[in-house]
């Protein structure tokens, strides 16, 4: 009888690389020894964003694993595993993610603050730049990331709000620099997607409080809701959704 498998996503380095194993597309791959998160397995996640949250992506795979396993909340490490597929995964997909991101929990800052336009005028900036790299859009983003930031110290919901737009105008600066830039950017927009995820929650709670029990589900749905459209958002700039 064929041995049970499962399909998980693992993202990878732009030199399809892991820790010195190269990895071949169709091709099982097998590590003995004990099983353990960190230490010794090939590693996977359930969701590409919680994949993207340990490895800055050059590749977002899909994967196959099945043999020995160590089962963690948001990863897992398995004795076997095979890539499926591979979709290649640049520092301009992760600007535009972080902007996304960001413009799901815009409302959020904007219904406690509506004239204080700078978390919106940060991804404005982030925009700029993604249409128009270069050093005048670059030094726009860095000064409208810096704005957002301070603005970020209003109130604790509005404040993960609008760190998810300062992380999207920074992704923009970040991904002017030739080195780091894909690290950087995929970095600024797993901060802006978890940054998502923390302001609906925080401010679905505060809405919560002063509603009726049922209402202290929201924080759940809402950032699922918002998990959701992002991981949705990742596969449609992959090249993913049809």
């Amino acid at each position: 009888m064929e041995e049970k498998t499962k399909l998980l996503w693992k993202t990878i380095p732009q030199n399809f690389e892991s820790r010195g194993h190269k990895w071949k597309i169709g091709k099982w791959c097998h590590v003995g020894g004990a099983i353990e998160l960190c230490k010794n397995g090939f590693h996977a996640s359930p969701t590409i964003l919680d994949a993207m949250a340990y490895v800055s992506a050059g590749w977002i795979c899909r994967v196959k694993v099945r043999g020995n396993c160590y089962m963690g909340n948001d990863k897992s490490a398995w004795s076997d595993m095979i890539i499926v597929k591979r979709y290649k995964w640049t520092k301009k997909m992760s600007l535009a993610l972080a902007i996304y991101a960001a413009e799901l929990v815009l409302p959020i800052f904007e219904k406690e603050y509506p004239e204080d336009m700078r978390p919106r005028d940060a991804i404005a900036a982030a925009k700029a730049y993604l249409k128009r790299p270069c050093i005048k859009t670059k030094t726009a983003a860095y000064a409208a990331y810096t704005a957002a930031a301070a603005a970020a110290a209003a109130a604790y919901a509005a404040a993960r709000a609008a760190y998810a737009a300062a992380d999207a105008a920074y992704a923009a600066y970040a991904a002017a620099d030739a080195a780091d830039a894909a690290a950087d950017a995929a970095d600024a927009a797993a901060r802006a997607a978890y940054a998502a995820y923390t302001a609906a929650a925080a401010a679905a709670a505060a809405d919560a409080a002063a509603a009726t029990d049922a209402a202290a589900d929201a924080p759940d749905a809402a950032r699922a809701a918002i998990l959701k459209n992002i991981e949705r958002k990742i596969k449609q700039l992959a090249g993913m959704a049809k």
